[in-house]
C-alpha cells in the first residue's frame, strides 16, 4: 500500500474529514489500497497526517457506512470490495453538491416563467403531531403566490407526466443532493408510493417483465400492488449488508425492488461493492433495479449516502436502474407526491403512452412544491428536520434503554423517522401495536419486530409519552 499522505487544502470550504474521506475512497477504488488490506489505526493515521483523532474517525465512519472499508473486532479497519469488474469510481458526492447550481440540461424553465395554456371540522386529532416538523407559513406563502400570479393555469388540466416546473426542480435537487443526473423528461410524477408502484407495474409489463423480487421484510403495500397485477414474486431476505444477492432470480427477466440506502425494517445499508454486484446482476440477466430511495435525506450521522442510480450511466449500463422517490415523509403526510426517474429510452416510449391519462396529483400542490424548492425552502427544511429528528432519535433511544432495556432492544438508530424495536415480552405484538396507537403513535409490524414512528411526537413530550407507553406495555 502506498503511504497515506493526503494533500489537505486549508483554503477549501470542505472539512478535513471529507478531504481525507475522498482521498481514501479514490485510493481504494483505483486499487492503490487493495481489497482486504489493513488501514492504519486511528491513532497512527492521526499522528502521520497531523489530523485530530476525531477527524480521522469521522472519515473512517463515512467510508464504513458506504462500504468502502469494513472493521474486524480487535483488529482494525480493512479495505472493502468495490467492484470485481473494475468499475470506475463515481464522482464524489461532495463534488456534485459543490457543482454548479444548474443541472446539465438545456433550457431550464423557472417557475416564474409559467404561462397558462390556449379530517372533518371539529373532529379530534387521532395522532400526535409536532408543528415544528413543517413550516406551513412558507408553504402558504408559495401557494398564495401561485394563486395570485398564475391562477389562470388552474383552469386547465395538468401535464399527465407532472408539471414541468416541478420535474425541473426535482432533477436539480437529485443532481445536487443524491448524485443522480437526469433530465426532467425522465421524471414521472405520481400520487404516493402505492399509485406510483401501479405505474411501475404497467411499465414493467410493457418491458415484458412479469417477475418481481421483493425485500423480506418489506413494505406490504408495494407487495400487494404487484400481487394484484399478477406478478410472480420472489421474496429475498435482507441481511446486515442489504439484500442477499445470491437469492435473486437467475436466467429470467425480472425486476428487483430494493432500498439500498436505508432499509426501514433492518436499518441495513448496502455497501458499494454489493451495489456494483447488483447492477451487474441486472445487466447479465436483462433485468431491472427499482431503487426506492426511502428517507435517504434523513440520515443523522455522517454524509448522505449516494444513490445507487448515481453509480450508473444510462447509456453504458443500458438504463437498468429505475429510481423512486417521495415527499411524504419530508413534507407532511397529506402531500401524496411521489416520482419515478426512468432511463431515457423507457421514458421516451412511456411519455407517449400517458396520452389520454389524467395526472392524479393536484396541479396547485405540484406548482407550490416547485416554488417551495426553487425558493430554497425545501433545502432549509431538510437541514432543520435532520437536526430535529436527530435530537428526537437520541431521546427516544435513551428512554427505551433507560426504562425498558429488560424487554425491549432498540435497533436502526442512524436514519429515517422510526425505530425498530425487538421485544422479549410475553404480550403479542398486535397488542403492543394497539397500545401504541391509543397513545397516538403509529406502529407497523414486521415479522417479530415493531416499527415505531417517533417523528410526530413533540420533542419535549417524548419522555412523558414513551414512559407512559412502556408502563402500558409492561401490563
Amino acid at each position: 500500500m502506498k503511504a497515506i499522505l493526503p494533500v489537505l487544502d486549508e483554503a477549501k470550504h470542505e472539512p478535513y474529514y471529507m478531504q481525507l474521506y475522498r482521498y481514501l475512497k479514490e485510493a481504494i477504488t483505483r486499487g492503490e489500497i487493495s481489497e482486504d488490506e489493513r488501514l492504519p489505526s486511528l491513532r497512527s493515521l492521526s499522528s502521520s497526517t497531523g489530523l485530530s483523532m476525531t477527524t480521522v474517525e469521522k472519515a473512517y465512519d463515512q467510508l464504513l457506512v458506504e462500504g468502502y472499508i469494513y472493521s474486524r473486532p480487535q483488529s482494525g479497519f480493512y479495505a472493502g470490495r468495490v467492484s470485481s469488474a473494475g468499475a470506475p469510481a463515481p464522482e464524489p458526492l461532495s463534488s456534485r453538491i459543490e457543482a454548479s447550481e444548474t443541472v446539465p440540461f438545456e433550457n431550464p424553465v423557472s417557475i416564474s416563467e409559467l404561462s397558462s395554456p390556449g379530517e372533518e371540522p371539529g373532529a379530534s386529532p387521532r395522532w400526535l403531531y409536532d408543528p415544528e416538523c413543517f413550516d406551513f407559513n412558507k408553504w402558504k406563502k408559495c401557494m398564495n403566490r401561485i394563486l395570485n400570479e398564475h391562477a389562470p393555469a388552474m383552469f386547465f388540466e395538468g401535464d399527465p407526466q407532472g408539471e414541468s416546473a416541478l420535474r425541473i426542480q426535482i432533477a436539480r435537487y437529485l443532481y445536487q443532493s443524491r448524485g443522480v443526473s437526469c433530465r426532467p423528461e425522465q421524471i414521472v410524477i405520481g400520487a404516493g408510493t402505492q399509485q406510483i408502484t401501479g405505474q411501475l407495474a404497467n411499465i414493467l409489463r410493457r418491458l415484458s417483465v412479469a417477475h418481481i423480487a421483493l425485500e423480506d421484510p418489506g413494505y406490504t403495500p408495494v407487495r400487494n400492488a404487484f400481487l394484484d397485477r399478477g406478478f410472480a414474486i420472489t421474496d429475498v431476505p435482507v441481511a446486515s449488508d442489504g439484500l442477499m444477492l445470491e437469492k435473486l432470480p437467475a436466467n429470467i427477466r425480472a425486476a428487483v425492488y430494493v432500498s439500498p440506502s436505508n432499509h426501514s425494517f433492518t436499518g441495513s445499508v448496502m455497501p458499494i461493492g454489493r451495489r456494483y454486484e447488483l447492477i451487474r446482476w441486472a445487466m447479465e440477466n436483462d433485468s431491472y433495479i427499482i431503487e426506492d430511495d426511502y428517507d435517504s435525506e434523513l440520515r443523522y450521522f455522517g454524509r448522505p449516502i449516494p444513490a445507487l442510480k448515481g453509480l450508473t450511466d444510462d447509456a453504458a449500463d443500458d438504463g437498468r436502474v429505475i429510481y423512486l422517490g417521495s415527499f411524504s415523509s419530508t413534507l407532511y403526510a397529506a402531500v401524496k407526491i411521489s416520482y419515478i426517474v426512468l432511463p431515457p429510452q423507457i421514458a421516451e416510449s412511456f411519455s407517449h403512452q400517458l396520452e389520454g391519462y389524467s395526472q392524479p396529483c393536484s396541479k396547485l400542490e405540484q406548482l407550490t412544491l416547485a416554488l417551495f424548492m426553487e425558493s430554497g425552502f425545501y433545502q432549509t427544511h431538510i437541514r432543520k428536520l435532520r437536526k430535529l429528528y436527530a435530537q428526537k432519535l437520541a431521546l427516544v433511544t435513551d428512554v427505551f434503554r433507560r426504562e425498558a432495556s429488560d424487554f425491549i432492544r432498540v435497533r436502526n438508530t442512524s436514519s429515517g423517522i422510526s425505530v425498530l424495536l425487538e421485544t422479549t415480552g410475553a404480550r403479542p405484538l398486535s397488542q403492543l401495536k394497539e397500545d401504541a396507537e391509543q397513545f397516538g403513535i403509529p406502529v407497523s409490524l414486521s415479522s417479530d419486530l415493531l416499527l415505531l414512528y417517533y417523528n410526530q411526537i413533540p420533542l419535549d413530550q417524548i419522555p412523558e409519552v414513551l414512559s407512559a407507553l412502556i408502563r402500558r406495555w409492561r401490563g
